[in-house]
Formats: C-alpha cells, sequence, structure tokens
C-alpha cells in the first residue's frame, strides 16, 4: 500500500516524463537559473510529511564485516533501511524527564543528527546537493515517530522536534543492561521520494543511463555528463552554448508537464464531476471558453521535445544544431499560439467572472488543487496555468538569443536560430495584435493604441505622416470594435433580459412592439458592421503592423448597410419617445434601466445612449476618413477612393433627414396626445395617433376675458393646428413636464370658417372694468367688440390684432382671438387657409360617402321670401317636404324608389327624376316601408298606417292579378306615431306604436301571405283606393300586444329581442315573455345618468359584444349588460342629430347643417358633410335588404350598395330661374349616399388612417380599453 508525504523537491528516480520538481510526496522550493527556471532546493520551504508507504519490503542485513563499503546494499531512500541505520547508530543513554531517569535512552536531537549523517552523503551523490539542512532528517524522524519506531517516555502526542527536551526509546530494546537486541517483525515502511536513486540497471554515479529524466542526470549540470577530456577541448562559449541548450531542453519537458498537468487535474475533473459543477451545456462551453485550445499546445511541444530528443540521441554529447528544430516548431506554433494567447484574457475574465458567482466551482478547483499538492509535490493553480503558455513563448526568444550569442561565427546553426527568432518574435505580434482584437474594446488590452503593438523599430522606420495614418486606421478600427460590442450590448443588456424576465416588466401583448418600436432593425445594422469587422480584421492580421487600404472594404460596406440605416436613423426619435414613455409609466421599467447604467459594459450610459449610438457613428466615420486622406500620399489609390466613400456617407445622412424630421413631427404628435388634458367627460379623440396626422402650426393668441372683470389680465392660450382640428390650450409646466389644459372643445376643420381677420388692431385693456366684452365663445350675428376698453396705464399700451374664426358645430360659435403682431395674424391666417384647404383635398380624395342625386327638381317647397305672393301653378307643383323614401325592386326586376312628402307619395326608376310619379294622394306622410317578399307596401299618412299591394301602385302588367287590388286600413285610429318592420325568429313583423295617455302602446303584427295574395272579390271603390275600408286588416294578424310607461320614438329590431327608445332610455325586450331591461345602467355614474335624462335616443348599434347608445349630442359604448365600458366616457357629436343611420362600419349623424360620418368601433370623426336642411329619409332598415349587427366582427367587408338616403333644401340665392314678382319654390334635392372606393391603397403615403377611412380594417385606438365578452341580452 502506498501513501504519500511531504519530500524536499528533489527529482524522482528513473526514466520518467515527470517534471523534474514533481516528487512523490515532496515540497517545493528552489532558485532559478539564468534562463529563469526554478531548480529545486531544501532552504526554499518548510518542511512537510513524507514519501509513499510500501507494504512490502526487502528486510535489510547489517553485515557487521570489514567490508570496505559497508553502505553499498543500503538504499537510503527506504524508510526500513534508514530506521534499521537509526537502530544501530543513534546514541543512547541515561536521559532524566520529570525527575525520572531513563536507561538506553536518547533526545529528538539525537535521532535528527543520526539521520542527517546517513543521507547527508546520499544527497550529495544522488543529487549534487550538499547541505547541512536538518529538516529532511527531521521529516524522516517524524515518519519513523508516526509509525511508532521509537516512543516518547511518557507517551506524549507532541510532534518531535529537533531539540533535547524529549526522551524517547525503543520498543524492541531489552530491559537491563543487556546489549542484546531482538529484531523487530516490522519495520516502518515507506519511499523517501527525495533519496531515490535510478532504477535503471546499467544506471551508475559515474555512468548515468540513457535517459534524459534520470535523477542523476537532470540533477547534474551538462558538464558533468561530458567527458573531462572532450571538455578540455572545446572552447568556453561552446561550453555556454551547450548548458544554455540543456537547460532550455529541460524546460521545455517541464512545460509540457504542466500542460499534462491542466487536462490531468482540471479538465478531465471538470467533466467526471458528479454532481457537475454546472450544468452540461453551461459545464462545455466553460471549458472551451477558459481552455481553449491549450491541448493544442500541448500537441505542437511534444512535437518539439521528442524532436529534441532526436537531436540529443543524434549529436550528444554536443548538440550541432538546434536551431532548425525551433525554426520548424515556430510554424507549427503558427495557428495555434495567437490563438490561444488572443483569447486569454477573455478566458481569464470568464474564470474570474464564474468563480466569482459559482460556489461549487470554486469549492472544486480548491479540492483539486489538493490533489495536485499531493500528486506533484506543489500545490497548482489554474490562473497561472492559464498564462504558462503566453509566458512560455515569451521565453524562446530570450532562450534562442542567448544560444546565439554563444555561438560561433560561421556555425550554419546561427542562421536557424535568427530565423527562429523572427518567426518567434512574429508569432509574439501576431497573439498581441489577436489579444487586442480579440477584447473588442474591453479590458487594458482593449484601450491599447497604434503605438502600443508595433515596435520602436517600425515606427522609427516610418515617416511622421505615415505614422499619423496608420494611426487614424487603427483607430477606425479600434472604433469599429467598440461599436460592434455596444450594439451586441444592446441584445444582451436589454432585448434578452426584456423577454426573459418572469414576471415581465413590460405587459407581454406590448413587449414585442416595445421592441421593434425602440430598438428596430438594429440587428441588420450588427449584421452589417461584424462583417466589416472581420474584414477590417483580416486586413489587419495580413497587414500589421502597416496597412496599405481599407478603404474597399469600408465603401463595400458603406453600400451595404444604406437601406439598414434609412429605415434606423428616422426611427431614432420614436425609439427615444417611447422609452422615455415607458419609464414615465413603468415604475419596474425604469428601475430595470437604472441597473443597466450600473452594468460594467454600459460605461454609465443609459438606454437611449445605445439606441442613439448608430447615429454618431456614420459621422465619426466621415472625421476618420477625411483624417487618412490628409495623410495619404498623393500617388496613392486611397487619393481617389476615399472621396467616394465621403460622398456616399454624405448622401446617406443627406437622404435620412426627411424621416427624421417626420419622425419629430409624429412623436411631437404623441407628445401632444398624451399630454392634452380634457376636462371631464369632454374628451374628444382627435386621432393624433393616426400615422399620416401632421401639426400644421402652433403658437400663441391671447384672449380677453369672458367677464367685463380683468383681475388676471388676458388669457395666454397655445393653441394647436392640426391637419384636422384646431386646439386652444392653456399650458401647465410640472415637474419639467409641460401639460396642455384644453381651453374650448377643439374644432374640426371641417367646420371652421374665417369671418374676419382684416380688423383694424386694439390695445390691450389693463383696466378694472372694461367697456365693451369681447372674445370668448359668443354666439351672436355680429360678434364681439374688437376691444372697447381705454387703457389707464401707459406701460401696457401693446397693440393686439383680432382674429375671428367661426365655429358651426353644437357647441361652436364666433370666437374672437388675438395676436401680438401683424406679421403673426397673417401668419395664422396663412396656416389655417393652407389647413382647411389641405382638409377639403384629403377629405374629397378620401370620402368614405358621396351624394348622388335621386331628384333635385321634382319635390318643390314654398320659399320664405313668396310665402305673401300666389305662386305661379301651386296646385301642381308643391309637393311639400320630403319626409320619407325606400328603394324597392319589383318581381319584374324594376329598381324603383318610393320618396314620400306632405303632399303624397312618388315613385319612379332610381337616378331618373323625370320618371317620377305620385302614386298616392295622401296627406301628411311621415313614414313608408317595403315587404318585397309580401309585394306589400306600408305608409303612415296623418298618422293612420295603410297597406297596398305594389302591384296595385306599379303594375308590373295591364293584366296583373293585383293591379285592382283594395288596400288595407292596418290600424283602427288615427293615432299611430311610427311603425317598424323587421325579421325575428323566422316571422316577418310590424310592430307601430300608438299613444293612451303618457303610455306607449305597442301592437306587433304578422303578414298573413294568404290574404294577401287572395284576389280582390269586390272591385275597389274610389275611396277604398285612399284607405277608406273597414277598420278591420284581413293582411295581418295580431301576434303580440303590449305597452311600455314611457313616451317612446323609436323601435329597433336586434337578432332575437326588440329595442326600444323612450325617455328612459333603451328598453331591452323579449317578444316570446315580455321580459325587459332598461340600458344604459348608470349606477356610479351620476353624471352620465343626468345626460342621458336631458337628451334623446336616437339608434343602437352592436359592435362586437358592445353596444354603441346614441343619443342626439353623443354617444356611449356599453358592455352586454349595459354598463359603459371604455375609460373613453361619452363620445361628443359636432352637431346636434335629428337621425341616426348606418352603414357597416360606419353610422351617420345628421344636423339640419351637416352629416357626421364616423367610425362605428372608434366613434372617430370621418367625414363631414355639408349643406342646409338636411333630413334623413331613409336610415337603411327594410326586410328585404339584411342590416349587419355587427357580430360579425369589424373585418367585414364594406357593402357598396347605397343604404341611406337624404334630402337638402338648398338656400334661395343658390336656385335659378326666378321671375320678378314670381319667385319660383325651393326645390329639394334628394340623394343617397353611395359609399366610395378611398383614391389611396391602404398603407399608401399620405393616405388617411385605414380605421376612419377604410372599413375594411377598422381599428380602435390605441387608448382603447379591451373589450371582453358578456352575457348577452338575445
Amino acid at each position: 500500500m502506498l501513501t504519500r508525504e511531504e519530500s524536499y523537491g528533489f527529482p524522482s528516480a528513473g526514466p520518467s516524463t515527470l517534471p523534474s520538481d514533481t516528487i512523490i510526496g515532496g515540497y517545493q522550493g528552489g532558485s532559478a537559473d539564468s534562463l529563469g527556471r526554478a531548480h529545486p532546493s531544501i532552504y526554499s520551504g518548510a518542511p512537510e510529511p513524507l514519501g509513499e508507504l510500501l507494504e512490502d519490503e526487502d528486510d535489510f542485513f547489517d553485515s557487521e564485516s570489514d567490508d570496505p563499503d559497508p553502505d553499498r546494499f543500503v538504499n537510503f531512500s527506504l524508510l526500513s533501511h534508514l530506521a534499521v541505520r537509526l537502530r544501530d547508530k543513534v546514541p543512547r543513554g541515561e536521559h532524566v524527564k520529570s525527575s525520572i531517569p531513563y536507561p538506553r535512552a536518547f533526545t529528538g536531537k539525537d535521532i535528527v543528527s543520526t539521520i542527517q549523517s546517513q543521507i547527508q552523503r546520499e544527497l550529495l551523490i544522488n543529487h549534487g546537493v550538499s547541505t547541512t539542512d536538518r529538516r529532511a532528517a527531521l521529516q524522516v524522524a517524524r515518519s519513523l515517530q508516526q509509525q511508532l519506531f521509537f516512543y516518547e517516555v511518557e507517551w506524549g502526542q507532541k510532534l518531535l522536534q529537533d531539540g533535547v527536551e524529549d526522551v524517547y526509546m525503543f520498543l524492541d530494546d531489552l530491559d537491563g543492561n543487556s546489549e542484546a537486541q531482538r529484531e523487530r517483525e516490522e519495520l516502518p515502511t515507506a519511499v523517501i521520494t527525495s533519496l531515490t536513486r535510478c532504477y535503471a540497471a546499467t544506471c551508475s554515479e559515474d555512468d548515468p543511463c540513457y535517459s534524459f529524466a534520470c535523477p542523476r542526470r537532470q540533477t547534474e549540470d551538462w558538464l558533468s555528463t561530458v567527458d573531462p577530456a572532450i571538455l578540455h577541448t572545446l572552447p568556453e562559449s561552446e561550453v555556454h552554448r551547450q548548458t544554455i541548450i540543456y537547460k532550455t531542453i529541460t524546460q521545455e519537458e517541464q512545460y509540457v508537464q504542466d500542460l499534462d498537468a491542466v487536462e490531468a487535474l482540471f479538465i478531465l475533473p471538470l467533466l467526471k464531476a458528479n454532481p457537475p459543477v454546472m450544468p452540461t451545456n453551461k459545464l462545455h462551453e466553460f471549458i472551451e471558453e477558459v481552455f481553449g485550445n491549450i491541448l493544442d499546445l500541448r500537441e505542437c511541444n511534444r512535437r518539439l521535445v521528442e524532436a529534441m530528443y532526436v537531436r540529443q540521441r543524434e549529436q550528444a554529447p554536443i548538440i550541432q544544431m538546434i536551431g532548425d528544430v525551433f525554426f520548424d516548431a515556430a510554424r507549427s506554433f503558427r495557428l495555434a499560439y495567437p490563438t490561444y494567447v488572443g483569447h486569454l484574457p477573455l478566458a481569464e475574465k470568464r474564470f474570474k467572472d464564474e468563480i466569482e458567482s459559482n460556489a461549487d466551482l470554486r469549492l472544486f478547483l480548491e479540492e483539486c488543487s489538493r490533489q495536485s499538492k499531493q500528486q506533484e509535490a506543489r500545490r497548482l493553480d489554474l490562473k497561472h496555468f492559464l498564462s504558462r503558455p503566453a509566458e512560455h513563448l515569451q521565453r524562446y526568444p530570450i532562450a534562442l538569443e542567448a544560444i546565439m550569442k554563444e555561438t560561433t561565427e560561421g556555425n550554419p546553426d546561427a542562421y536557424y536560430l535568427a530565423q527562429a527568432v523572427e518567426s518567434i518574435r512574429n508569432l509574439q505580434n501576431d497573439a498581441q495584435l489577436l489579444t487586442f482584437q480579440t477584447a473588442m474594446g474591453k479590458g487594458p488590452t482593449g484601450k491599447w493604441e497604434w503605438h502600443d503593438i508595433v515596435s520602436n523599430d517600425v515606427r522609427e522606420s516610418l515617416s511622421k505622416a505615415e505614422a499619423k495614418r496608420q494611426s487614424i486606421i487603427f483607430e477606425l478600427i479600434k472604433g469599429e470594435m467598440a461599436y460592434v460590442k455596444d450594439l451586441e450590448n444592446i441584445d444582451m443588456m436589454y432585448i434578452q433580459p426584456l423577454r426573459d424576465m418572469d414576471p415581465p416588466i413590460i405587459a407581454r401583448d406590448r413587449l414585442n412592439s416595445f421592441i421593434s418600436d425602440v430598438f428596430h432593425n438594429f440587428s441588420q445594422l450588427h449584421a452589417h458592421h461584424r462583417k466589416l469587422l472581420n474584414q477590417l480584421h483580416e486586413i489587419q492580421r495580413r497587414e500589421h503592423p502597416t496597412i496599405s487600404s481599407i478603404t474597399a472594404s469600408v465603401f463595400n460596406a458603406a453600400l451595404n448597410f444604406r437601406e439598414a440605416y434609412m429605415e434606423y436613423v428616422p426611427n431614432y426619435p420614436i425609439a427615444a419617445y417611447r422609452v422615455d414613455d415607458e419609464m414615465a409609466n413603468n415604475n419596474d421599467f425604469k428601475t430595470f434601466v437604472e441597473q443597466c447604467i450600473r452594468h460594467p459594459d454600459a460605461h454609465r450610459l443609459d438606454m437611449k445612449n445605445f439606441i442613439y449610438r448608430p447615429i454618431p457613428r456614420l459621422l465619426r466615420y466621415d472625421l476618420l476618413l477625411k483624417g487618412i486622406l490628409d495623410e495619404t500620399p498623393a500617388e496613392d489609390e486611397d487619393r481617389t477612393a476615399i472621396p467616394q466613400v465621403l460622398e456616399t456617407l454624405k448622401s446617406l445622412s443627406k437622404d435620412t433627414e426627411p424621416g427624421v424630421q417626420s419622425a419629430k413631427q409624429k412623436v411631437q404628435l404623441w407628445c401632444y396626445n398624451s399630454n392634452l388634458q380634457f376636462k371631464l367627460g369632454e374628451s374628444v379623440d382627435m386621432d393624433l395617433l393616426n400615422e399620416n396626422r401632421s401639426l400644421v402650426h402652433a403658437g400663441k393668441l391671447l384672449r380677453q376675458p369672458d367677464t367685463g372683470f380683468e383681475w388676471n389680465g388676458w388669457t395666454e392660450l397655445f393653441v394647436l393646428l392640426f391637419d384636422n382640428y384646431l386646439v386652444m390650450t392653456k399650458p401647465k409646466e410640472k415637474d419639467g413636464v409641460t401639460k396642455y389644459n384644453v381651453n374650448r372643445r377643439p374644432i374640426p376643420l371641417d367646420l371652421l370658417t374665417l369671418p374676419n381677420f382684416t380688423e383694424s388692431p386694439t390695445q390691450r385693456s389693463t383696466s378694472i372694468l372694461r367697456l365693451g366684452l369681447g372674445g370668448g365663445n359668443k354666439h351672436t350675428e355680429g360678434g364681439p367688440s374688437p376691444g372697447s376698453g381705454v387703457p389707464d396705464s401707459a406701460s401696457d399700451s401693446r397693440l393686439v390684432y383680432p382674429c375671428t374664426i367661426h365655429y358651426n358645430g353644437r357647441l361652436g360659435g364666433l370666437y374672437t382671438l388675438y395676436t401680438e403682431s401683424q406679421q403673426a395674424r397673417l401668419e395664422w391666417k396663412q396656416k389655417l387657409d393652407e389647413a382647411i384647404g389641405l382638409r377639403k383635398v384629403v377629405q374629397e380624395s378620401n370620402k368614405v360617402f358621396e351624394l348622388e342625386a335621386l331628384s333635385t327638381d321634382t319635390f318643390l317647397v314654398q320659399s320664405i321670401s313668396s310665402a305673401a305672393v300666389p305662386s305661379w301653378n301651386h296646385e301642381n307643383s308643391l309637393t311639400g317636404k320630403v319626409t320619407c323614401s325606400v328603394p324597392f325592386t319589383t318581381a319584374d326586376g324594376r329598381a324603383l324608389v318610393a320618396i314620400g312628402c306632405a303632399e303624397g307619395v312618388w315613385i319612379g326608376f332610381r337616378h331618373d327624376s323625370r320618371s317620377m310619379r305620385r302614386v298616392l294622394h295622401l296627406k301628411m306622410v311621415t313614414q313608408c316601408a317595403m315587404l318585397e317578399d309580401f309585394g306589400m307596401f306600408l305608409v303612415l299618412a296623418d298618422k293612420a298606417l295603410f297597406a297596398y299591394h305594389i302591384e296595385a301602385l306599379v303594375p308590373s302588367s295591364p293584366q296583373s292579378a293585383h293591379t285592382s287590388q283594395t288596400p288595407q286600413r292596418v290600424n283602427g285610429t288615427r293615432d299611430v306615431h311610427f311603425f317598424s318592420v323587421g325579421n325575428q325568429g323566422g316571422r316577418t313583423l310590424v310592430v307601430y306604436m300608438k299613444k293612451k295617455g303618457l303610455d306607449s302602446v305597442f301592437r306587433v303584427l304578422e303578414p298573413v301571405v294568404e290574404k294577401i295574395n287572395e284576389r280582390s272579390k269586390a272591385p275597389a271603390s274610389f275611396t277604398s283606393r285612399f284607405g277608406i275600408r273597414p277598420a278591420r286588416s284581413e293582411w295581418f294578424r295580431l301576434y303580440r300586444e303590449f305597452f311600455l310607461p314611457s313616451e317612446s320614438f323609436d323601435l329597433v329590431f336586434l337578432k332575437a329581442k326588440i329595442a326600444i327608445l323612450c325617455t328612459k332610455g333603451f328598453e331591452i325586450m323579449d317578444l316570446t315573455d315580455f321580459k325587459s331591461v332598461t340600458i344604459p345602467v348608470c349606477d356610479g355614474y351620476e353624471r352620465l345618468a343626468k345626460r342621458c335624462e336631458s337628451c334623446r335616443p336616437i339608434g343602437m348599434f352592436r359592435v362586437e359584444n358592445e353596444f354603441l347608445l346614441c343619443y342626439d349630442e353623443f354617444g356611449i359604448y356599453v358592455n352586454k349588460h349595459g354598463v359603459p365600458s371604455r375609460t373613453t366616457g361619452t363620445i361628443e357629436w359636432e352637431g346636434t342629430a335629428e337621425r341616426i343611420a348606418i352603414h357597416w362600419p360606419h353610422f351617420l349623424l345628421f344636423d339640419a347643417r351637416f352629416i357626421e360620418v364616423r367610425h362605428v368601433a372608434t366613434g372617430l370623426l370621418s367625414q363631414i358633410i355639408p349643406g342646409d336642411d338636411i333630413r334623413c329619409i331613409w336610415d337603411g332598415r327594410s326586410t328585404c335588404i339584411p342590416t349587419s349587427t355587427g357580430s360579425e366582427g369589424l373585418n367585414q367587408p364594406m357593402n357598396l350598395e347605397p343604404r341611406i338616403h337624404c334630402v337638402m333644401t338648398p338656400q334661395e340665392s343658390t336656385q335659378h330661374g326666378a321671375v320678378a314678382g314670381r319667385p319660383r319654390p325651393l326645390a329639394q334635392h334628394v340623394f343617397e349616399l353611395t359609399p366610395t372606393m378611398p383614391l389611396y391603397p391602404p398603407g399608401a403615403p399620405g393616405s388617411p388612417n385605414n380605421s376612419t377611412y377604410f372599413p375594411q380594417q377598422p381599428v380602435s385606438p390605441p387608448q382603447s380599453p379591451n373589450i371582453h365578452p358578456m352575457t348577452s341580452w338575445r
């Protein structure tokens, strides 16, 4: 059995590849020779435990004969032999301890002195070490004590000391005075490695064996291995030369053994560790990054050692040629060593980081180090081994130059030595350059400049201009490395952590959008610049230290990365805004960014600095290339090539400017959108996040106080003119952020006019009481006085210039604002005209609906001016006010339209005004409808509901069976206020409402097909043709009847229920059981409840899982329970809606002055159609035309068939043909609103927002909340 103890730094026995200072159980120490190699010495360290124990040992026979050399059979490296010699040689005597005399005893000093006398000669003979140091003997004595070869007389546990304090005796000493000794059956066993001899049979002190690892040979210098006769023939220089060669070979052996130890003590144990110190995939990555190609180095140096052994065998004892061996080795080193040394800083950093963060690895390596101490007689440090190849590479030139210095002139080895030195120095240069390149700007090596890695000889050989040129080229490459590293840090420091964080600091549904908006296409930039950097590094490795040109690579990169920068640079303002906005609203994100600033690679820069990094890099190229050009010789090709690169970069910078400005404007709009503050309940969505929105102008305007008292003076407004709205605000700054409090309701440009911008200027009044009131929201014809107050203070006599504008909306009127200069007023006038004109052009090009005339001259009403003058042909020309219409198609395929007026019903072909004929002479017609499936025409006239067979009104042929069909009166008395037709549950239903006191009574009728199609039994009389029939109608049967204790305005058919629009709101009822619920549910919304009570409901539409409830002044989205579902509150109409209609996905609000077209999903204003006395006469409801309910989703296509009719009565000034004294009646123009195809395809530059103008893809604004499905009323 073998055990390991301590030894003393001497080589082990036998031909071995172990290093000379690797000793079983030894301790390391020694001095250094002239080449820096450490030689072991017993003076260099404290003594430590000893050697290997052996189970089997030959008995030692102590002969008393007169042998001239009694020690020739003693092996002093065997502890058993030394034990016998100690027992024989130690002086025994009587020693007193604790007043007790002990015979045949000895002290610790006696033991150490005896052993020292035995091994001193052996150390000198075997290892060439002459010493009086007693520590080696002390260790042998302690080893014998541990195996109880002798004992302390008091059996104390004290460790043996080289002194006289303790007394010892042998266990086998006999009692009494007899000198006889009893043989021990077992002797102490161990191997003292520092005293071992070579085990080769032919090896002797005079003639060492063949092995260069032989202890005798290694402990001897070269002089002791050469015949003295030969030495006398050699010059002193050759002796020195051979000695250096001999020591160089020894160093190379030790180096290879160190590389072997790296694999044996660290790499393999790491791979085999159980449990593993880190995950398997990470472990392999760690080994690859830390150890690199160190095993490749070992193979190269093994070949070098073998080559030197061969040379020794061939030429010993005088080695004539050694330079060629190193020259060949240098060629094999060329790939391995620069790669390893260049990667070393990163390997050391990776090792350090892992050690600091991985306690398991730290403990594991400490254990490996302890194991190495037991095996190699010294404690090995992994960090030392990692830097060993770089240090060893630096020693080669020193050793080779020392050999070359002692080489005689004319020796061919001098040439090879010189070549080898040059090759290895080139390797060092390559390794240094690769170290710089691998650092990527990090650490001390990343801060090197050109002069740091170029020798003085090279620098001195260059002209001053060329040296500066090379320095600038180096700076460009160094800057490119730092830039690429920063691009990589974007992904490492920001993108990956944002994606990996759990819980996320940015919501998952927004994260991808945020990363795209902020970092955009940075990965494309990284790919381009990584490729450029690789090319620059290759040029540097190929041409270092003087580079001829890098222009071609930079030019090629500039051409390739143009498109990537054209996309990235204009996005920067957006990216910066998104970062600022997220930090302002997300504390977790703000904390994350602040933590990233403290990252070692961040250089104390925040996220915005990293995002901005590519922009100044382009400018840096321009500066560096100009510097290179200035130092380039006139005949150099770069003189013509660099200007081309500069022009390309200049063009790129210039071409990105429009995009940057556009992005800045977009960000400015986003800032206004987030910083505009509306009063509670007055919010207006101006669609400022639309990518095509723009700010036309902004500036300061003044407004007079609304009262006659000027306690605070005039109000200063900051007015924003967008391309769709004019907004008056009061700025207020808080915590460095400016908020804009909206002072008046934003004015759509479609409803804005400019009555007067030419009034004379007036002085700003500072009096306490003004004589005249001006400014403010005044609904007066003449507008406010421009300022009649007389200033009583000479200090405030500035002139102000009035600007009068008119807002044609429900909350509008005349506004007078003031500028401080005539130039400012002219500028505002110019900008307003420009914005209004541009708005008209855009709206005309992208209008959602256009008016297509159905009739322009058929329906006449009496003009106001002709009220007192009898009109010409009065009886036949006036039709009265147009009140209703409905398109339909007859059984024979004729596309007709029926139009109801105060004087009857006209029917004619669509778009053919001349074909209009009055078919019913009824008075006060207010409503009509067509049941095409039954061929029935319904008319409500003078509160009486009549049913006609369509064939009786517009027969398809004279022989039609229903030509003489008698009409029927549906209700009994003249009390019908309105009726509604629709389908529900597979039935066609007609519901009419009549009032009974304050209640609304509803009768639900169902047409009877059999009765309708019966041929009339009696000819129709004159009176029956006008509905004078018995009260009971045979064409309908009563389906349901119910009442509602409230005034009702309309009834809407839903999918499975009906909605009754009444003073209480919207009553949702099931016709099967009459169960109902009233919406909206305003619990907790007191302001909304009051608003709903004061307004009249006019319509209700489904929008996916929501419903849009429309009143005459506003609309509100509710969920399926009737509770308001959006935080945006109400949608305020611009006008007062008398009627509403829907043409999916838009709804139209009819004010007498204009038609508002809004998107049903967002409420955004899409179009305003101006007119005079506008009324809706058909809202699209019919049983023959399916009406979209909104349940199909927002992506359903827009039906391009007209679904809405309206009528306008132009002002008298616009009508022609009046004769003096005989004014003509006013012609009412009947239109259908026809959907249009947008001029711009979706997504084209300049196109309006798809959600507003392109009904195929409506999109809710970003601030709209998510809509959650809930239980339906159906």
